[in-house]
């Protein structure tokens, strides 16, 4: 995936734009035509619709790649109504979380379901960038290369007015939807076009963590704006509930 570029200012990596995201531009996209719905072999999420609650069906086809760990893909059944709040635990400290179910059902499921099987235990955030109208923190590749995912994909979930000021959470991708298991929060407000999935918000204290992290600054090393955290910055944990 590469990932969304600061203003027109990154007009040079525009191909790789598309994405917030992995170090080659478009690589979780690999052999999804040929994909196969893998949906309804894995456990649901304590976000999960409850038998009078309102749901929608989703897909999470393979993406053709072997998943940074052993994880099954979400339940297609998803919660569709309400919020569901959730908990980053870093070593900078908690990040605090609300997930948007009514508005992105699928993508709440599919993070929730993550979540839950500990696939972001104990995982880097490999890149921070921390300019004039690009402030995000990447998290959700258990590999730390910004190239893994969970080995499906699923539809983009776009009104096409996605703005994404400060307190954002969104899905990184790599193209039209190619979403896995990577996403970005946003700190500063950031200029992107609405091609990132917007699936909750960050509470106050999260974000007070997030920038006590970019304060350690970064190496600039990532083509498309910002790098790697001069401080390592671990997700120990993400509770849902």
């Amino acid at each position: 995936m590469s990932t969304p570029s600061p203003l027109k200012r990154l007009a040079s990596v525009a191909a790789c734009l598309s994405v917030l995201s992995l170090a080659a531009c478009g690589n979780e996209a690999d052999g999804q035509d040929a994909a196969t719905d893998t949906s309804s072999e894995s456990p649901s999420a304590s976000g999960s619709p409850s038998a009078s609650g309102e749901t929608t069906t989703c897909e999470y086809p393979t993406d053709g790649q072997e998943p940074a760990r052993d994880v099954e893909a979400p339940d297609a059944e998803a919660q569709a109504e309400g919020t569901v709040p959730a908990t980053i635990t870093t070593n900078f400290g908690d990040i605090g979380i609300t997930l948007d179910a009514a508005t992105t059902p699928c993508t709440v499921n599919s993070f929730v379901s993550l979540a839950e099987q500990g696939f972001y235990d104990d995982t880097p955030c490999p890149r921070i960038g921390d300019q004039e109208g690009f402030g995000i923190l990447q998290c959700g590749d258990p590999t730390g290369t910004g190239s893994g995912g969970a080995g499906y994909s699923f539809a983009d979930e776009l009104s096409g007015d996605e703005t994404y000021p400060a307190g954002t959470l969104a899905m990184a991708n790599a193209g039209p939807d190619t979403n896995g298991s990577q996403f970005f929060l946003v700190f500063r407000d950031s200029q992107f076009p609405p091609d990132y999935t917007v699936f909750g918000t960050i509470d106050d204290a999260g974000l007070e963590v997030i920038d006590a992290i970019a304060a350690e600054g970064n190496d600039g090393a990532h083509p498309a704006g910002g790098g790697t955290p001069n401080k390592e910055v671990t997700i120990e944990e993400v509770t849902v509930g």
